[in-house]
């Protein structure tokens, strides 16, 4: 993948997930609707190509104003990983073409990986999700609007151990998928259907959006290192 293919795929990407992500302030019962119009309105235009630069540029901009408002990224990390990758595509929109645009963009595919080998090595040392006892609270006393018939998941301990550590190891694990482009391709490929899944099974819709946003870095960032593209 190309620098600028996978810079311009992210920006589309992006451009979806705040897309979907204002919709929710605007048409919902959210607060705040009138501060993410002009967010989708900036949307519309990076997803369309308009000026890249000075959109992205503008939300940066904007998102101070939604930092303020909340006191910070009210929806935890699915916010953070949005403006993650919307810091490091303006960078690298706005930096001199070279090193500097492609560092930026690089900083983003690391700390992609980052955040799935860190988030399995929170859980692997944590006794409650080696057990399985983590994800049988999360089907009985979680918030979310799971359905009853998952709820019963609560009273399946070896299938809930073995899901733990199917998470686990698939964070943890994560990094090596890097070595080989068809092996990130495919580690990518069960990722998304991770974050689909508990978007399905939990409405933590964002983050399937913000993460998938940010799967392009990772794969020009594979073939910039291993393959010298």
């Amino acid at each position: 993948m190309t620098f600028e293919l996978a810079l311009r795929a992210t920006e589309i990407l992006l451009a979806i997930a705040f897309l979907q992500q204002s919709a929710e302030h605007i048409f919902g019962a959210h607060a705040a609707p009138l501060l993410f119009l002009p967010r989708a309105v900036l949307s519309i235009a990076l997803l369309a190509g308009c000026h890249s630069p000075g959109v992205l540029m503008a939300l940066c901009i904007h998102s101070l104003l939604i930092l303020n408002r909340f006191q910070g990224p009210y929806n935890g990390g699915s916010d953070r990983m949005g403006l993650l990758i919307l810091y490091c595509l303006c960078l690298s929109r706005w930096l001199p073409d070279g090193l500097p645009a492609q560092s930026a963009f690089g900083y983003l595919g690391i700390q992609v990986i980052l955040s799935y080998f860190i988030s399995g090595q929170v859980k692997i040392v944590n006794p409650e999700w080696r057990s399985g006892r983590a994800l049988a609270d999360v089907f009985s006393f979680s918030a979310y609007p799971a359905a009853e018939n998952l709820r019963s998941l609560a009273g399946c301990p070896r299938l809930l151990w073995a899901a733990s550590w199917a998470v686990m190891l698939f964070e943890v694990l994560f990094p090596l998928s890097f070595i080989n482009p068809t092996v990130l391709i495919a580690a990518l490929a069960v990722a998304a259907t991770f974050h689909l899944a508990n978007a399905l099974l939990f409405g933590l819709n964002r983050f399937l959006w913000f993460w998938i946003a940010s799967y392009p870095s990772l794969l020009w960032l594979q073939s910039r290192l291993f393959e010298g593209g």
